[in-house]
């Protein structure tokens, strides 16, 4: 059953469902992407153990609805993240009765959020493209075998470039240096492990809504361009 990307019907019954549970794995990991977690001698960033599902559900985008069905949730994803902290930040100036003695935890979490945001927009953009990509283009050379290896590989490429950049330009001179290079290794290894972990969730929603839909698409001659969205 294989599906050209022009072919993705725009009344798909599950696309929608899909792409919300994405956008909110997104709003969630980027609110508690402040929280530093400590597990022997592994640091990780509070995100580390629910941002992982992202990747999962821009797996099964990409590999059942196709890379230029991801690329439009991923972009709608971005103007979620957008809103959310703006109204954050609306919320932090609008004035507080004396008696509210929360003010000052507020800003330490929620106030935090601009700056873990554009780390979070930046890293994202560039790990889950790459993702997106190595997935498609393993798809097409592998004539649609080894799920497990589209799947795991990918995420080796795209975590390995959002984690980096994540925590470089999110915690870069509030924590210390030699903690950066600690955080970057564990939350990638553990993001990685999730993903293996996961792998036969992944394989088992993906086959469900492959049957589903009717879909199955292939990347043949597509522009990869995110920044393109009409036409191939």
């Amino acid at each position: 059953m294989e599906t050209e990307p022009r072919a993705v019907a725009t009344h798909s019954r599950y696309l929608m469902y899909v792409g919300i549970f994405f956008v909110a794995v997104l709003m969630v990991s980027n609110t508690v992407g402040s929280k530093l977690v400590e597990i022997g001698p592994f640091i990780f960033a509070g995100a580390t153990f629910i941002f992982p599902l992202s990747y999962i559900f821009g797996d099964v985008l990409t590999e059942v609805y196709g890379y230029k069905e991801s690329r439009k949730i991923v972009w709608a994803g971005f103007a979620v993240l957008i809103l959310m902290t703006l109204c954050y930040v609306f919320v932090q100036y609008l004035p507080y009765p004396a008696f509210w003695q929360n003010q000052a935890a507020y800003e330490a979490i929620l106030g935090a959020t601009p700056r873990i945001l554009v780390a979070g927009m930046i890293a994202y953009f560039i790990g889950e493209f790459a993702n997106s990509y190595v997935l498609s283009r393993m798809k097409v050379w592998s004539q649609g075998k080894y799920l497990w290896m589209r799947t795991i590989g990918s995420t080796i490429v795209g975590e390995g470039l959002d984690t980096t950049f994540f925590i470089l330009i999110g915690f870069w001179g509030i924590i210390p240096n030699s903690a950066i290079l600690t955080t970057i290794i564990s939350g990638y290894l553990a993001k990685v492990l999730i993903e293996v972990v996961l792998t036969p969730v992944t394989y088992f929603v993906i086959n469900k809504l492959k049957k589903a839909e009717g879909l199955d698409v292939y990347d043949k001659g597509i522009s990869y361009n995110p920044f393109t969205f009409e036409g191939k």
